[in-house]
């Protein structure tokens, strides 16, 4: 592994940037700017250049569709284009949005979502929207089959499987610490079934990070609880295993390694690592992710700069 950047600073410009959704992608980041000012000409060539990358395809299609007017914008383009399945997607995630923020209705999301999966129907990101949809309206048998048809088309679909692990983890949330709860064997089977080289290999600490948000939403847990969750075996498995994975894999060209970063930082912290957690600041940069900083009901900016400042010395 090559040695780690040098150390952040202050970094008080990158600071202002923490939780963009779009993590460390900067090519979206530009096309983000012109989309909402109206000009999709470019979202529609970024689409079309990132193929069949489902993965980053999800990630670039969901940060354009929360973007302010990403409807009416996408409306547009689908009317000047109306076979376009990159349009047709584009505002079917960006009508998911709407019914999540209560201003638009799950079912007009979902016939935009199902529109968008017949015109393309080897791309899970349709499906990867209506199992966000599901994952806020529906049933249990719905989200799993939404999560079937993501996993058809792409099975290590990273945006599915975290979906997934955090719906899991909100089973039996009275059941206590119980190592032997679905979502850990859930996560273990996602990440055995994986290549080598998969970032869902990180999947059993995110299944771990989860879990604790459930079980201090039920019993009030505090940051010492937070430390009892982390030291039983199979957590401290798992850390070390994810940790040796990112250590010989480390794949930084996945559009949402962040994402991963971000809970693994967390829980080495959690584990009393700091030393191993701030290698991990270091990758992490500015690309800050509310989860699962803000687990438990923590202000996710306050607690990761304060979480970054004890890993790397610098409180």
């Amino acid at each position: 592994m090559s040695p780690p950047p040098p150390p952040l600073g202050r970094a008080r410009k990158r600071d202002a940037q923490l939780f963009d959704p779009a993590l460390c992608d900067t090519e979206l980041v530009d096309v983000r700017a012109q989309f909402t000012q109206g000009r999709w000409a470019r979202a529609r060539s970024l689409l079309v250049g990132t193929g069949d990358d489902w993965d980053r395809r999800g990630h670039r299609v969901v940060v354009l569709a929360e973007t302010p007017a990403a409807t009416a914008w996408a409306r547009e383009w689908l009317l000047a284009e109306p076979d376009s399945p990159d349009a047709a997607t584009l505002l079917a995630c960006a009508a998911v949005f709407s019914a999540l923020r209560r201003k638009g209705t799950p079912e007009a999301a979902e016939q935009a979502c199902r529109r968008a999966a017949a015109l393309l129907p080897a791309d899970p990101t349709p499906w990867l929207g209506l199992l966000m949809l599901s994952r806020a309206f529906g049933t249990e048998e719905e989200f799993s089959r939404h999560f079937d048809q993501v996993r058809a088309r792409h099975r290590e679909h990273h945006h599915a499987h975290h979906l997934m692990v955090a719906r899991l983890a909100e089973h039996t949330p009275g059941a206590g610490h119980d190592p032997l709860h679905e979502v850990y064997d859930f996560a273990a089977w996602a990440a055995e079934e994986s290549p080598a080289d998969s970032p869902l290999a990180v999947l059993p600490v995110i299944a771990h990070a989860e879990r604790y948000r459930v079980l201090a939403a039920t019993e009030g847990r505090t940051p010492d609880g937070a430390a009892a969750h982390w030291s039983g075996r199979r957590a401290r498995q798992v850390l070390r295993s994810a940790f040796d994975w990112w250590l010989e894999w480390e794949r930084e060209d996945h559009p949402r390694n962040r994402v991963d970063l971000n809970f693994l930082a967390h829980a080495k912290l959690c584990e009393g690592r700091p030393a191993e957690a701030a290698a991990l600041f270091h990758r992490i940069g500015s690309h800050a992710t509310p989860a699962p900083w803000s687990y438990p009901d923590l202000d996710p900016h306050k607690a990761f700069l304060a979480a970054r400042s004890a890993a790397l010395g610098t409180a």
